[in-house]
């Protein structure tokens, strides 16, 4: 019998794909064969329904060299995931744009876990998803698990974060402003109040059965305010271990920013598209700063924290 999170989740995972979604998904599959095990479509674009712009996709492997034959590349996937991608992709008159995280299925599996110090795979999967392609039935069940896994994590944090008690937007959005506080971020500070607003009712349906399922226990007041039955000191020693993580996630995704100048092809362009669009920031670069990312690395950052754009 199927438990009330997953069935929220296979709920979700039901809905028809947008056709361009579908027609990327293609591409993507087409281009890994049999090493896919999945493609998860997510983002700001499932959320809105906008197929405008670039959409985002997570490709799930069981072999790194087998979706592109390389083991420098392969390697540096493993010891920093995912690797991301920028594909154009021609359909019905149209150029079909795509930002695609590839990383192993293994590795997906391990991100959502709450002991992790990296935030950042959890924290976009208890967001809106969609099961775009799954090889087989084992791997629809090994993705599904992991993205259970996310939301567990997720509430189980918004619990030892959030109020003592509240309503579930307020845990929500106190999970997300530590989340993205925990990241270096182009978005504004109220983003994480926005990714509530797309789907609130979404978020309240979620919280009571996946702190049940990550045996968090609680209270529910007449008035639908939730209570989570936590001590003072399980609160304290949450705080501390985020604090870590929060110390952790900036330079980590300074290191990824590192790696993607080598592996990210279009990455640069891609960067400053999405600066753009999430902060109304327009930077240009020189060429000199475009042949060399990596030394010009930090006096692009420098600048971008004086124009407003990076916290």
């Amino acid at each position: 019998m199927t438990d009330p999170l997953s069935a929220l989740i296979d709920q979700e995972w039901d809905m028809s794909l947008p056709a361009p979604a579908t027609a990327l998904v293609a591409a993507l599959v087409a281009h890994g064969g049999d090493s896919v095990a999945a493609v998860l479509f997510y983002g700001s674009n499932l959320r809105s329904g906008d197929m405008e712009g670039v959409l985002d996709f997570y490709v799930l492997v069981d072999s790194l060299t087998g979706w592109r034959d390389s083991r420098p590349l392969a390697l540096a996937t493993r010891l920093l995931p995912p690797t991301v991608e920028y594909w154009e992709v021609p359909w019905q008159g149209h150029t079909l744009r795509a930002k695609v995280a590839v990383m192993g299925i293994d590795q997906f599996t391990q991100a959502t876990r709450f002991d992790g110090m990296d935030t950042t795979i959890w924290a976009r999967f208890t967001q809106p998803v969609m099961l775009a392609h799954a090889r087989d039935q084992a791997a629809r069940a090994q993705v599904r698990a992991a993205v259970v896994q996310a939301v567990t994590t997720a509430t189980s944090w918004a619990a030892l974060l959030g109020p003592a008690e509240g309503t579930p937007r307020d845990y929500w959005e106190a999970l997300f402003k530590a989340t993205y506080s925990a990241e270096l971020r182009v978005e504004k500070a109220s983003r994480g109040v926005s990714i509530v607003d797309h789907a609130a009712d979404r978020y309240a349906a979620l919280l009571p059965p996946a702190w049940a399922a990550a045996r968090v226990p609680f209270e529910e007041q007449p008035d639908g305010r939730l209570r989570p039955l936590l001590t003072p000191a399980e609160r304290e020693r949450g705080a501390s271990a985020w604090a870590w993580r929060g110390r952790f996630g900036k330079g980590l995704n300074i290191a990824r920013l590192v790696k993607a100048a080598f592996t990210f092809t279009g990455g640069v362009d891609y960067l400053l598209w999405k600066l753009h669009r999430h902060s109304g920031v327009r930077l240009e670069l020189t060429p000199w700063q475009r042949r060399h990312p990596i030394l010009s690395a930090p006096g692009i950052l420098w600048k971008l924290k004086r124009m407003g754009a990076i916290r």
